[in-house]
């Protein structure tokens, strides 16, 4: 059976992975929201002026919203599909993305409930990084001591850490 921490991880990253396929998905097509794409090409084009250097780097709205819709997609598709090593990747580039949407947000003096959704997905993939990263715990070896004769289960204590004497 599954541990809780690979069912947490799968689960996290398979909803977090169709949620940012969905976002992506509605900053590239009007096909699933017209009236969310339309949104969305408004916002963009409120963060486009509210950073000139983009303007002068050469980044329209246009070409903001699809890099950003794009990424968020193949991420999506990575988090939900992929298994390993990229998962970690695609959540770390989510997670830069999703700061850099707060920041967008920020800038232009957009109220809470506009990008509370923003926080709390970056929240959860900070946790799913946070639980991916952490090492798998090991059962405890069982190994079996022999005393006349009878065979008695011993579970083997952890070695005291280096530099430090176990007292009992």
């Amino acid at each position: 059976m599954a541990s809780p921490r690979t069912i947490t991880i799968v689960a996290l990253s398979v909803a977090l992975g169709l949620f940012f396929v969905f976002m992506g998905t509605i900053k590239l097509t009007p096909r699933l929201s017209r009236d969310a794409y339309n949104e969305m090409k408004r916002a963009y084009k409120s963060y486009v002026r509210a950073l000139p250097m983009l303007k002068k780097m050469g980044v329209s709205s246009i070409l903001l919203r699809k890099s950003i819709g794009a990424l968020e997609v193949v991420c999506g598709i990575v988090m939900t599909l992929v298994p390993g090593r990229p998962k970690d990747v695609a959540n770390f580039l989510l997670l830069l993305l999703v700061l850099a949407v707060l920041f967008f947000h920020q800038l232009v003096g957009d109220p809470l409930k506009r990008y509370a959704h923003a926080l709390v997905f970056g929240i959860l993939l900070t946790c799913r990084l946070l639980i991916a990263r952490q090492p798998e715990e090991q059962p405890p070896e069982k190994k079996i001591l022999s005393v006349n004769g009878d065979e008695l289960p011993l579970i083997r204590e952890a070695a005291p850490e280096k530099g430090k004497m176990k007292v009992s």
